[in-house]
């Protein structure tokens, strides 16, 4: 009975770790490429509880050929930063403010842990971050440190789904610079999106004002 019942309930058990594929048309990703003009890098964001001091979210922003965040499972969003399964690209410095302001709030804090690479590693990155695929909820840390482990410079990375063991790891590298950001803005974060996805709209309505 025992064998029949776990039979019946792993499909479901299955299904719900599923995660769900978002995969942005190749127009939208080639029209928000945005190459930044520091030397190539890896950096490890994790958001911490401010009243438990615990790990709650893990994420890699890659900065090779193009900037992307590797934001496993993650709810930011933006209309000018197409996703394909987590990866999300046109990371402009506009748009990493607005994902650290999202995270940063009353009850979390961003930790931001950065690491020069070569060119090759950073590409390297990015071709892991694209061929992850979408992540079940609960596993950023699991992908984050399933990808960092894989590079080289970068072996001592455990496997793990702490978001704060990835990062006690993480801050070990040699030449690693931390950063820390802190918010009051409420938990509730559907205001906030709406304003970002504004702001952006109207940049570029004024660039096209100015333009003419």
């Amino acid at each position: 009975m025992f064998r029949f019942l776990i039979a019946c309930l792993l499909p479901l058990f299955l299904l719900g770790c599923g995660a769900e594929s978002v995969w942005a048309p190749d127009e939208a990703v080639a029209r928000a490429k945005y190459r930044d003009a520091a030397p190539p890098s890896i950096t490890l964001y994790t958001m911490i509880n401010n009243r438990s001091g615990s790990g709650a979210h893990s994420a890699l922003m890659i900065n090779g050929s193009e900037r992307v965040i590797f934001d496993p499972a993650g709810s930011w969003w933006h209309r000018a930063a197409p996703e394909r399964n987590d990866v999300i690209y046109g990371i402009t410095p506009k748009m990493l403010d607005f994902y650290i302001d999202y995270h940063a709030r009353v009850t979390y804090h961003v930790v931001a842990q950065t690491v020069q690479v070569s060119p090759e590693v950073a590409e390297r990155a990015l071709r892991l971050v694209e061929g992850y695929g979408a992540v079940p909820k609960a596993m950023c840390a699991r992908s984050t440190s399933d990808v960092l482990h894989q590079l080289p410079g970068f072996e001592s990375i455990p496997r793990s789904v702490r978001p704060k063991a990835v990062m006690s790891a993480f801050g070990k590298l040699q030449g690693v610079t931390t950063r820390e950001y802190y918010d009051d803005d409420p938990d509730e974060h559907e205001d906030l999106l709406r304003e970002q996805q504004r702001a952006r709209f109207n940049e570029l309505v004024q660039g096209i004002v100015e333009g003419q």
